[in-house]
This record gives structure tokens, C-alpha cells and sequence, in this order.
């Protein structure tokens, strides 16, 4: 093998995100494509059963992580169980392998997720994205749409849960949820990826200062409070904490994130180590799943696929002093 083609050899037919950038260069993020809900109601297709519902994750994946976050607070691990993709996405879509934690597809034992989206819509051929809420009994995905699985996980399923006190979208505190919700998705967990796959300077530039201005704001909130919408923990905190938690060893250098790290927030940092030291938490981290997939499958960003070994997330460990709030 010749020095001039050591690199290309090995690497994958990877994905891009080219149709997802509008004229200025921006990252706009495609809508899910299943948007059914699990319900009690006598006329719902989909109705609350123990042990007939399956979620496809990526450790990856920030918003397929909060799902699994969901399912690790409310105790339904034994009711709701997991097929974990592989971490590399590539050309065709998310795989299944069992290297690094991952695991086979436990349900149809298909090697792609497409084949589940296909199973569930012949017809289909938009994007594949995880989590998805399939239901086994009819072969069909319910839903791929994060925020809405998650609050049905957290709302129909209590008579099956170890932890149905656990209430991560209180009736009191909706509006005040949907209001931050729509503070912190556009500016921060997809602010990100804005940052990361602009392919102009005006629209990295623009994405960059309204990612950074968030977190100094979410920064004085949580100087006064110890949760986002106070002293309650919520679903909105955890979509936060999925993108936290990537950010030092992820999009700081990949997507170009670079101003400051979430361990120089002290407020921040200190809301991270609260949560990731939660029970169940730890079981939905997985950092060498979120640093390779990030690294290795965007190879318009990183062409040759090199993981950087650094950084050091030995901090997320440390003691934190949220309890003084």
C-alpha cells in the first residue's frame, strides 16, 4: 500500500447533511416523520402494555439519549427495552453490530434501522433517525419524534413503573416548560449543529454568538435556582444536560463550539455533575460512542476520521453543590 492512499482506503461511505442547509449555508433540521401517541383512550390504536413497545437508540445521539433518560427516571427498564445502533453512521443509514455496547436489533433482528422504518411504511424514503417508539405487536413505529416520546413515557406508563411519582412534565409547570423548551432547543441543543455544519462564516458567525449568549443566560438562571424552571427537575432538563454533557468532548472542537467549555460555567458545570451523578443516568453516557460517532461519520467536518483522545471528563465526577439552592 502506497503512503497516498493509506487514509482513503480506510475510510467509510459515510453520511452528510447537505439537504439540510438552506441558501446562507445554515443547518435546518428535517421534522420526524411518525408522529402517533400512546393512550389510555378506549378508541387509541396504540395503547399502554407492558413488554410491547420497543425503543431503537444511539448512545450518540443526544435526543435518543434523552429518551433513555426518561426510561431510566421513570423505573421502565423491565416494560420498554432497548436495541442499541452502532455508533458509526454511515452512507446507509444507522447499523446494528455489537462492538463498543452496542447491540443486535432484539426485535426484528434486522442489520439496518431502515428496515424497521420500511417494515413500518413500505413507502417510506425520508431520513432514518433515532429514537424511534416501535410497537411489536402491529410492527409499526409510533413515533420518532423525541420530545413526544418522551412525554408519553413519562405520562401512560405509570401502572408499569418503578418510579410513577417521578413526573418530569408537571400540569403546573407546562407553559413555563414549553416556553424554556423553546428557548434552549433552537439556541442550544440545536444551536450546536448549526455551529457544526454551517458552510458559511455568516451563518457559523450567526449560530456561534446565539449559542454562547444562551448558555451565559442559562448560566444566571441557574445562579438563582437549581433547576431550569426552579426547583423541580424536569424533562427540559434533561434535554439540556444530553447536550451539556457532549459538549466538552465533542463540540468544542468538532463543531467549532470553542469560546468556553461547560466546566468554566460554574453554575453549569455544577447542574451537569448533579444529573450525571443521578441514579440511572450514568447507564445512558456512553463517551466513546458519542466521541467516534461525531469524529468518524461526519467526514465533511473531520475528512480523516481521527478521534482526538483527549479531553479529560473525569470533572462530570467531581462533588457538586446544587443542594445549597
Amino acid at each position: 500500500m502506497s503512503s497516498d492512499n493509506k487514509g482513503s482506503e480506510l475510510k467509510p461511505n459515510t453520511i452528510n447533511f447537505n439537504d439540510e442547509l438552506d441558501k446562507k449555508g445554515a443547518f435546518i433540521r428535517v421534522q420526524s416523520s411518525f408522529r402517533n401517541f400512546i393512550s389510555s383512550s378506549p378508541d387509541a390504536e396504540f395503547k399502554p402494555e407492558a413488554n410491547r413497545y420497543h425503543v431503537y437508540i444511539s448512545y450518540a445521539c443526544p435526543w435518543a439519549s434523552s429518551v433513555y433518560h426518561t426510561i431510566q427516571f421513570k423505573g421502565l427498564q423491565d416494560v420498554i427495552d432497548v436495541s442499541i445502533v452502532d455508533y458509526l453512521l454511515e452512507a446507509g443509514g444507522w447499523h446494528f453490530s455489537e462492538r463498543e455496547g452496542s447491540t443486535v436489533d432484539k426485535i426484528n433482528g434486522f442489520k439496518y434501522l431502515r428496515q424497521v422504518y420500511e417494515l413500518s411504511d413500505k413507502n417510506f424514503n425520508g431520513r432514518v433517525t433515532v429514537p424511534v417508539l416501535f410497537d411489536t405487536k402491529t410492527k409499526k413505529i409510533v413515533n420518532n419524534e423525541s420530545s413526544e416520546i418522551i412525554r408519553m413515557l413519562n405520562s401512560e406508563f405509570n401502572q408499569f413503573a418503578k418510579h410513577p411519582e417521578v413526573d418530569l412534565n408537571p400540569t403546573e409547570l407546562q407553559s413555563q416548560i414549553q416556553e424554556m423548551y423553546d428557548f434552549i432547543y433552537p439556541n442550544i441543543n440545536n444551536g450546536v449543529y448549526r455551529c457544526g455544519f454551517a458552510i458559511s462564516q455568516e451563518a457559523y458567525s450567526d449560530a456561534f454568538e446565539k449559542l454562547f449568549n444562551a448558555l451565559d443566560k442559562v448560566e444566571d438562571i441557574l445562579s438563582k435556582q437549581r433547576y431550569l424552571v426552579g426547583s423541580k427537575l424536569t424533562y427540559v432538563d434533561i434535554r439540556l444536560f444530553v447536550t451539556l454533557i457532549r459538549f466538552d468532548c465533542v463540540y468544542v472542537g468538532h463543531f467549532k463550539c470553542n469560546k468556553k467549555q461547560i466546566k468554566e460555567y460554574p453554575n453549569i458545570s455544577n447542574f451537569v455533575r448533579e444529573i450525571y451523578q443521578m441514579e440511572g443516568t450514568k447507564k445512558t453516557v456512553n463517551f466513546f460512542h458519542i466521541k467516534h460517532h461525531y469524529y468518524e461519520s461526519h467526514r465533511t467536518i473531520n475528512p480523516y476520521g481521527i478521534v482526538p483522545v483527549g479531553p479529560n471528563m473525569d470533572w462530570v465526577n467531581e462533588p457538586h453543590n446544587r443542594t445549597n439552592l
